[in-house]
C-alpha cells in the first residue's frame, strides 16, 4: 500500500493527492485512488507533469473504456483524448454535469491542464449528494419520484440527443442519493406542468451550485483533476484573458438509476415542451 499524501481542499469535496506517479499505477494503487475518488468525488494530482498521452488514456482505462467524442477536436494520433483550447472557443462556463443527454452518461473524467493563463482559468465542482441531503423533507419525497428529460442539439442542427433520467439519482458504488439536474442540459420534468416544473428546476439549480456545497482549484500546469460526474457538477472559470489548453479522456457511461416515477407524464399545452425560464 503505497503511502499517499491526501489533502482535502474544501468542506464539500475535492482533495489533492501526493506522492504517486499517475504512469506507474498498479492495481493496489488504483484501488486506493479509486476509494479516493468515491470519499471525495474530485481529486487533483497536482505533480503530474510527466504524464504522456499514452499514459493518461492508460490510466483513464482504468475506470472504463474511453469515450471517442463526435465533435470535439482530439489530440493527433489519440483519438480518446479530447483538446479543450480556449482559444478554439473551448470555454465551458455554465454548471453541467457531461453529456446527461445521453441514455449512459460519463461515470467519470481525466482532465490534464498543459497550459494555463498566470492568473484565473480555475475551475469549480459542486458535491451532488449534498445538494439532495440540503432538501428539506417533502422537497425531497416529491423529487424522489421525478425523472427529468435532458437534451443537446448541435448548433448546425447535425445531431440531436435527448434522454429521460431520475432527478434523483443512486450512485451504483456507494449507495447515496444525488440530485440530477443540471442548468446546461437538463429542459423539463415532464410529470409537471411547464410552469411548475421550470420554478422546481431552477430552484433545484440554485441549490446545485451553491457556494457551501463547491470546491474551487487553481490549475497549475500539468497538473491532473479526475471527477466522478455521477454525483458532480463542474464550471470553468471564464475570467482569463491567457490561454488555457487541456486534454481529457472520458470514460463511458452507465444507466442513470433511482426510483421510478410515480405519476404519469403530465399532457403539455401552449408551451414548449423543453422550455425553462430562468
Amino acid at each position: 500500500m503505497i503511502p499517499l499524501d491526501v489533502r482535502p481542499i474544501s468542506g464539500a469535496l475535492g482533495a489533492e493527492v501526493r506522492g504517486i506517479a499517475l504512469a506507474d499505477v498498479d492495481d493496489g494503487s488504483f484501488a486506493q485512488i479509486n476509494k479516493l475518488l468515491l470519499d471525495h468525488l474530485v481529486l487533483f494530482f497536482p505533480d503530474a507533469a510527466g504524464l504522456d498521452p499514452a499514459a493518461h488514456e492508460a490510466f483513464g482505462r482504468r475506470f472504463g473504456p474511453l469515450e471517442v467524442h463526435q465533435f470535439l477536436p482530439k489530440l493527433p494520433g489519440h483519438d480518446e483524448i479530447v483538446v479543450l483550447d480556449s482559444d478554439q472557443g473551448a470555454k465551458a462556463d455554465v454548471w453541467h454535469t457531461d453529456v446527461t443527454f445521453s441514455p449512459s452518461p460519463p461515470i467519470a473524467s481525466v482532465l490534464q491542464i498543459v497550459q494555463c493563463p498566470e492568473v484565473g482559468g480555475d475551475t469549480m465542482w459542486s458535491n451532488q449528494y449534498l445538494a439532495y441531503e440540503a432538501l428539506s423533507a417533502p422537497i425531497r419525497e416529491l423529487v424522489d419520484g421525478l425523472t427529468a428529460i435532458h437534451l443537446f442539439e448541435h448548433p448546425a442542427g447535425s445531431y440531436r440527443s435527448e434522454a429521460e433520467h431520475p432527478v434523483v439519482r443512486v450512485h451504483p458504488e456507494t449507495g447515496r442519493r444525488s440530485l440530477y439536474v443540471n442548468r446546461m442540459f437538463t429542459r423539463r420534468i415532464p410529470q409537471l406542468t411547464a410552469e411548475e416544473s421550470a420554478a422546481l428546476l431552477n430552484h433545484l439549480f440554485a441549490v446545485s451550485e451553491s457556494p457551501q456545497r463547491v470546491c474551487r482549484y487553481r490549475w497549475v500546469e500539468g497538473a491532473v483533476a479526475v471527477w466522478d460526474n455521477r454525483a458532480t457538477q463542474h464550471y470553468a472559470v471564464n475570467d482569463y484573458s491567457g490561454h488555457r489548453v487541456g486534454r481529457r479522456v472520458t470514460v463511458l457511461g452507465d444507466t442513470p438509476a433511482g426510483d421510478p416515477p410515480r405519476w404519469p407524464n403530465h399532457q403539455l399545452s401552449g408551451m414548449s415542451a423543453t422550455a425553462v425560464k430562468d
